[in-house]
């Protein structure tokens, strides 16, 4: 048997913000970290019975920051020009010598 996962999809002029009921234990990572304050507890509730998130996507700038501390990858973000999230991006470090 093949498993579906269905996200609640929010969308505004700059992207796309998913989160995976499946996948999310309410942990509330996104929530402490999302730099611009938008995400918030959903009234839909997780697979444990714990209430998911979802963010006011009229303030969201898509920055990824809470893709990238969830600890269960509940979050996906896509940007409507096609470029990572800026909190996404891989980090370069540089040597020292």
């Amino acid at each position: 048997m093949e498993i579906q996962w269905k996200p609640n999809v929010y969308e505004n002029d700059r992207g796309i913000f998913a989160v995976f009921p499946e996948l999310c234990k309410g942990c509330g990572l996104c929530i402490e970290k999302c730099p611009t304050h938008v995400i918030h507890w959903s009234k839909k509730l997780a697979f444990n019975g714990t209430t998911t998130v979802e963010p006011r996507m009229e303030r969201c700038i898509v920055c990824g920051m809470c893709q990238t501390v969830c600890p269960d990858t509940a979050i996906s973000i896509y940007r409507h020009d096609g470029s990572n999230p800026p909190a996404a991006e891989p980090r370069v470090t540089q040597k020292t010598h």
